[in-house]
């Protein structure tokens, strides 16, 4: 069994098909940034990976990101074998209906919108085995009322990777009310196979990081919006004064100033007016000024 859930019910036996302390077979929804990063840090420690990204373009490019990474990642020597080898374990399938049916864990990677998220993981959740595990990569939704879609909420929680992922340390694991608790522990062993590290949260809007990090995120821009000091100033005083490895405005241009602005409307909906976003940010991605992917959000990359 991966765990009794009290009860919710029994979870049905494990797919105890494992590599390296995780699941041999994983899926990967969407093939973007995010996606691409979470497949990565799965090949690289053996695992076979299928990436799931409509139309061929798309999929060629979301291949290109992996195989970008997996190189940077053997320069750096952060990968073990060989470059080619993990290449030759990464598959892209058209939709979620196409996943390996012995497939151990698939993680949704798509962009925050629910209804989006709610289609693809209940096709996931029908081409797999009873056993299979299903994550959600989103940074602010409810995992409770992505969960009351599917059939066999008990093995499903949020996996929240940060970006970059391949060096990005931390994992939020957040558990739903429905969520057993075998698959919290399960899951919470591969975060730590991956060479990261779990954090467990109860599931609630903005969980604990995006919670945290967007409300500094937002004060930050209102202060350059008031003109309390530049953008390289408000950055230096938090990474210089408190050590953040990286300041708030430079770190919004990193997430991305849409995604960051889709966030703090949500957050703003759930738990009030403090998370509202400043008209800065919202000219801004207006204007096209989405950050890093962009070449131009609160600083210049261009």
């Amino acid at each position: 069994m991966i765990g009794g859930n009290g009860g919710h019910g029994e979870v049905e036996e494990s797919v105890a098909d494992e590599v390296g302390g995780i699941p041999r077979r994983v899926g990967v929804i969407g093939g973007g940034r995010m996606g691409t990063g979470i497949a990565q840090s799965f090949l690289a420690t053996g695992a076979r990976v299928e990436v799931v990204e409509a139309g061929d373009e798309a999929a060629e490019a979301a291949r290109g990101r992996v195989s970008d990474g997996l190189e940077e990642a053997a320069r750096r020597g952060k990968l073990t074998g060989d470059v080619e080898t993990a290449l030759s374990r990464l598959a892209l399938v058209d939709s979620p209906g196409d996943l390996d049916p012995a497939t151990g864990l698939v993680v949704e990677a798509v962009p925050e919108r629910a209804d989006l998220k709610v289609a693809v993981l209940t096709a996931a959740e029908s081409a797999l085995g009873g056993a299979a595990v299903l994550a959600t990569n989103t940074s602010s939704l409810s995992v409770t009322e992505l969960a009351a879609a599917l059939q066999r909420p008990a093995q499903f929680l949020g996996m929240h990777f940060f970006n970059p992922v391949p060096a990005s340390k931390l994992v939020e694991v957040v558990v739903a009310p429905e969520t057993a608790p075998g698959v919290v522990e399960v899951v919470r062993g591969w975060v730590q196979a991956l060479g990261k590290t779990d954090v467990v949260v109860k599931d609630s809007p903005g969980f604990a990081s995006s919670r945290l990090g967007v409300l500094l995120g937002l004060e930050a821009i209102r202060m350059l919006e008031e003109g309390v000091a530049d953008a390289e100033a408000i950055d230096a005083a938090m990474e210089l004064g408190y050590r953040h490895p990286m300041g708030p405005l430079r770190s919004t241009d990193l997430v991305g100033l849409d995604v960051r602005l889709a966030i703090a409307e949500y957050l703003a909906g759930t738990l009030g007016e403090r998370f509202t976003p400043p008209q800065l940010l919202r000219d801004k991605v207006a204007a096209g000024e989405l950050g890093r992917k962009t070449g131009r959000g609160f600083h210049d990359y261009s």
